[in-house]
């Protein structure tokens, strides 16, 4: 590394004079809560998103699983597969609603919900299965729709990290019951903070948008025990300007990928599913020997930050503590890194990037 060469981020979140000009516009209003900028960031995010399936917005992705869950009848006594290579959110919030998240395994090669696996841990309580499509890429639906058929089983999405993925043309977040994105700042898009909950089911839409205000359409006249997890119009403000660079921050990331795809050689890069759009949220390889090692030596001798994401599966952690033996699972926690991927990388970043990883895993072979 010369002396001249800054520190790339693991992830930068690009925030302009439009999202600053947006919020500005919304607090000379006075309208600061769920109001018009929500309803419009709904309609214009199902357009752009989700081929037109209905939107709700939320106050955060996790806020969306968990509404979701509850929305779509969820509860105690009931069972949901969910993968445990993933964040904590996805589980945690089948537990909120006092169901139980039953872990299973993923396919090595795109880090999602193996429909084999979860077959063997289905059982009479199971009630849903929810994918997460990792890192940008669509889980296995096809697979996973043919477990959900043989047992009469819901699906549910976690597309937290998805925003405009696609399988076989479809977009995901239209491809279950509901589907959750987050607009957290290290996401493809952000309103600051917020999730969005996409469903073309009429009645899971309308207990949605009663459980995240109170259990209330109308004021004072509350239906059902309901929660506040509403959007304010500032974010939603911020989320509709994001929400106009979205397909062009997609074709970045997508051209970032396919610099690094090209360049590197020793690690095990990602692989695409067939028929699938992957969006890049994390561009995730793996590093069989001393991951950890690895990790450092990008930032200590390149400067080039990196991120692992999930050291713990959700099944190890402290809060579930489960004895699942989940070998796939074990190994890509122990394994994968994420190497940045988002659209302020310049080419000599890539370049930059490219390199150090091939000196890194020649040093290491």
């Amino acid at each position: 590394m010369s002396n001249t060469d800054s520190f790339i981020p693991a992830a930068r979140p690009v925030v302009g004079e439009a999202e600053r000009a947006a919020v500005d516009a919304v607090l000379a209003s006075g309208m600061l809560a769920q109001g018009a900028e929500v309803e419009a960031f709904e309609s214009e995010f199902a357009d752009a998103v989700v081929g037109g399936t209905p939107c709700v917005a939320v106050n955060s992705g996790t806020s969306g699983l968990h509404l979701g869950l509850l929305a779509a009848g969820i509860g105690p006594g009931d069972e949901v597969v969910v993968p445990s290579f993933t964040f904590a959110a996805t589980a945690n919030s089948v537990a909120l609603t006092g169901a139980t998240p039953v872990f299973a395994d993923i396919d090595p090669t795109t880090y999602t919900l193996d429909p084999a696996s979860v077959e063997t841990v289905v059982t009479e309580r199971t009630a849903a299965i929810m994918p997460v499509h990792l890192y940008g890429q669509p889980a296995d639906m096809t697979g996973l729709g043919a477990v959900a058929t043989r047992h009469g089983l819901a699906i549910f999405e976690d597309a937290a990290q998805a925003h405009g993925a696609t399988l076989d043309g479809v977009p995901v977040g239209s491809l279950g019951v509901f589907g959750v994105f987050s607009l957290y700042p290290t996401k493809n898009m952000t309103s600051g903070e917020g999730g969005m909950v996409s469903t073309a089911d009429a009645a899971v839409r309308r207990r949605l948008r009663l459980l995240r205000n109170q259990g209330m359409e109308r004021q004072y006249h509350n239906e059902i025990v309901g929660f506040n997890a509403r959007m304010t119009d500032i974010h939603a403000a911020i989320g509709r300007v994001q929400l106009t660079r979205l397909a062009e921050w997609t074709r970045m990331r997508q051209e970032n990928a396919a610099v690094l795809d090209a360049g590197l050689r020793g690690v095990v890069t990602p692989a695409v599913r067939p028929g699938a759009t992957h969006v890049y949220h994390q561009y995730t390889i793996r590093v069989p020997e001393d991951r950890d090692g690895f990790s450092n030596a990008l930032r200590e001798e390149y400067a080039i930050g990196s991120g692992v994401y999930y050291p713990v599966p959700n099944h190890r952690l402290p809060s579930f503590a489960r004895t699942e033996h989940l070998p796939e699972t074990e190994r890509a926690s122990a394994e994968v890194i994420s190497l940045p991927v988002h659209p302020s990388l310049t080419r000599n970043d890539l370049d930059r990037i490219v390199d150090a990883v091939n000196s890194l895993a020649k040093a290491g072979a």
